[in-house]
């Protein structure tokens, strides 16, 4: 289902999507290549930083080109495979997102509450572990949760009240009413869900009392431009997230859900470059150098 059946308002739509796709494309991509080639952001807190754009990168990709050409072709039909693929990628691209922001909280709390053990605790071999444990986490609760919800049987004609294939939504249009394999699935992923947001909430809370002992105005206003926007985007995420996945089903579908779901799904991948990476002295520094690189032939031009 799309968000109008009015063509001048589907080609808004699908403008504003296109602007997002072009906006989520360019910034992530930038932040990849500034970190795969600059010797100078080779950190802990840049590789993660990699992965993470390197995730929302994909996020867009599974949902906004299949959204703009629909609204540009007048269509909304989607394979029973595609439907299958889209829900696997969503659900484990988000629990990734969740996992790594998780691990970019914790290494934020090294690098301020505990500086001189920093390069000890995130050594490289430790930062790869983090990364794949995330990217498997993922993994695996795609996999559950898209056997658990094609397991049950549905409509062979069905109209998925949301712009791509969504678990709720999908549930609704089930034959059956056992949803106990899925509702168990999504009990487990909240309940991790939860964990990660404790852990992230009690990290924050011990770097916010670290930065608040800092003497310098400085130091201070540095610490906390980097963990505020980090902060930021796991409230929107989460959030929406949470709004869309464990509010009550209703009989008839409402623009609040898929204004949710926008939230969760194309807003962090758009923000993240823009409010995350590229804010940061040494990320602009960065491109700034490769851009004269490119212009001039020079970084010292």
């Amino acid at each position: 289902m799309g968000f109008s059946d009015i063509w001048w308002q589907q080609l808004v739509y699908c403008m504003i999507f296109l602007l997002i796709l072009l906006v989520a494309l360019t910034g992530n991509l930038l932040i990849i290549i500034i970190f795969t080639f600059d010797q100078h952001l080779h950190n802990p807190m840049y590789f993660f930083l990699k992965h993470l754009s390197f995730l929302d990168l994909c996020y867009v990709l599974v949902i906004l080109p299949k959204a703009i050409v629909d609204n540009l072709m007048n269509s909304s039909s989607i394979s029973l495979w595609g439907c299958i693929l889209q829900v696997f990628l969503v659900v484990s691209l988000a629990c990734t997102e969740m996992a790594l922001l998780t691990v970019m909280s914790y290494d934020r709390y090294v690098a301020i509450c505990y500086p001189l053990h920093y390069e000890v605790i995130m050594k490289k071999g430790t930062c790869i572990k983090m990364a794949t444990y995330s990217w498997l986490s993922g993994g695996v609760s795609g996999i559950l949760h898209t056997v658990t919800t094609f397991s049950l049987p549905i409509k062979t004609s069905v109209l998925v009240h949301q712009f791509f294939c969504e678990i709720p939504q999908l549930l609704r249009l089930s034959c059956s009413n056992e949803y106990l394999a899925e509702v168990g699935a999504v009990a487990i992923t909240s309940l991790l869900s939860f964990v990660c947001f404790i852990f992230i909430a009690q990290s924050y809370m011990h770097i916010f009392s670290t930065v608040l002992n800092i003497s310098s105005t400085v130091g201070q206003s540095k610490a906390f431009s980097t963990c505020v926007p980090h902060l930021a985007v796991m409230t929107v995420f989460l959030g929406a997230a949470a709004m869309a996945y464990l509010k009550p089903a209703e009989d008839i579908p409402s623009v609040f859900d898929l204004v949710v779901s926008v939230f969760y799904t194309v807003v962090p991948p758009t923000l993240n470059p823009i409010i995350y990476s590229l804010r940061n002295k040494d990320i602009k520094a960065a491109m700034l150098k490769y851009f004269k690189i490119l212009y001039f032939g020079s970084a010292n031009c």
